[in-house]
C-alpha cells in the first residue's frame, strides 16, 4: 500500500453511481414487489453498506477507511428499464472514500442481479462510476488558493551561512511550494542575526511577496533567534497556523511539541516560520499547504 503518513487528516466525500439494466416487466415486478426472493431493495442496501466496509479487505492496495457516514439511494428509470444506484460516502481520514462508494454500488448492483435472476436472463450491471470527490490536497476548492501566487524563502542558519553545512530544508519548502504551482522567486541564507533576519522580511514584505517562509531558528538554543525575531515586526499574528503544523508534526515526533514556529502578516505578505531540519520543514508545509494561500483573498478583503 502506499505510505499516506504523510498525509493530512482531512473530510473525504464521494459520490458514486452505477446502473442495472433488464426487461420491462421485470421492473414492474419490482415496482409491485413480486419477486421469488422477497425484497430487493432493502437486501441491496444492507448490502451496500456491508461491500463498503469491507473494501480494504477486497481490494489489496485499499487502506482501512473510517467511514463516518454512508448512504443508498435506489431509482427505478422506467424509460431506460433501469434501476439506478446512488452512493455518498463521508469519512475525516487521510485518504479518499470513493472506493468505497464505488464497492458500495457494485455490490448493491451484484445483489440486484442475484435477486432478479430467476424471472429476467438479460440483466446487465453497466456504468459504475464516480460522480464527486472531495477532500485533501486534490480538492479543488482548496487547491485553487495556491494558483498564481508567489514565495521567497529565508533559511536562517549560521552554518549554512558560513558554508559549513549544505542547505536542505529551504530546497524542501521549495519543492513543496513548486507542487502547488507557486513561484518561488528566491531562496536566501542568512546567519542567525535579529537585524538580518526582520531586515530581509521587511524588504520582502515591501514587493509584496504572497508567502515568506522562514526555516531555522525556531528552536530553544541559543542561536534560535528567528522567532523573537519576527513576532516583533508581525502587523498580525495567526496562532492557528503554528498550532497546526505542531499538531501536525506532533503525530510523528514528540519533538515537535519543542518548535517555537509563529505564522502571521505583515501588510499583504504572509510569514510563516518553520523548523530548520528537512522532515521538520516538510511536515510543517505539508500542514499547512495548500489552504494557507486563501489568507490572500481574506487580506484583500474578499472574504471566504
Amino acid at each position: 500500500m502506499n505510505d499516506i503518513t504523510g498525509k493530512r487528516t482531512t473530510l473525504r466525500y464521494a459520490e458514486a453511481e452505477g446502473y442495472v439494466y433488464c426487461k420491462a416487466e421485470t421492473i414492474e415486478r419490482v415496482k409491485a414487489n413480486t419477486l421469488p426472493k422477497g425484497d430487493l431493495f432493502g437486501v441491496a442496501k444492507a448490502a451496500a453498506l456491508l461491500g463498503s466496509k469491507k473494501t480494504s479487505e477486497l481490494i489489496p492496495h485499499c487502506h482501512p477507511v473510517p467511514i463516518d457516514s454512508f448512504s443508498v439511494q435506489f431509482e427505478i428509470i422506467e424509460e431506460k428499464n433501469a434501476i439506478r444506484i446512488q452512493t455518498k460516502a463521508k469519512s475525516i481520514g487521510k485518504t479518499g472514500i470513493e472506493m468505497e462508494a464505488l464497492t458500495g454500488v457494485t455490490v448493491a448492483a451484484l445483489v440486484i442481479y442475484d435477486l432478479l435472476k430467476p424471472i429476467d436472463k438479460e440483466i446487465e450491471i453497466s456504468s459504475v462510476k464516480l460522480l464527486e470527490k472531495k477532500g485533501g490536497k486534490t480538492d479543488a476548492q482548496i487547491s485553487k488558493f495556491a494558483a498564481g501566487s508567489n514565495a521567497k524563502i529565508l533559511v536562517c542558519s549560521d552554518s549554512c551561512f558560513a558554508g559549513k553545512k549544505e542547505d536542505g530544508s529551504g530546497k524542501v519548502i521549495s519543492e513543496l511550494l513548486i507542487q502547488e504551482g507557486v513561484d518561488v522567486l528566491e531562496i536566501k541564507i542568512v546567519p542567525d542575526e535579529p537585524k538580518e533576519i526582520q531586515e530581509t522580511i521587511t524588504n520582502w514584505a515591501k514587493e509584496k511577496i504572497d508567502l515568506i517562509v522562514t526555516t531555522g531558528g525556531t528552536g530553544l538554543g541559543p542561536r534560535d533567534n528567528t522567532t523573537d525575531s519576527i513576532k516583533v515586526i508581525l502587523e498580525q499574528e495567526l496562532p492557528g497556523v503554528a498550532e497546526v503544523m505542531r499538531s501536525f508534526g506532533q503525530d510523528r515526533t514528540p519533538f515537535a511539541m519543542l518548535s517555537r514556529s509563529i505564522a502571521g502578516r505583515i501588510g499583504k505578505s504572509l510569514v510563516v516560520s518553520v523548523p530548520g531540519s528537512s522532515n521538520g520543514a516538510r511536515e510543517s508545509m505539508t500542514a499547512i499547504l495548500p489552504a494557507i494561500f486563501h489568507a490572500k483573498k481574506m487580506m484583500r478583503g474578499e472574504g471566504h
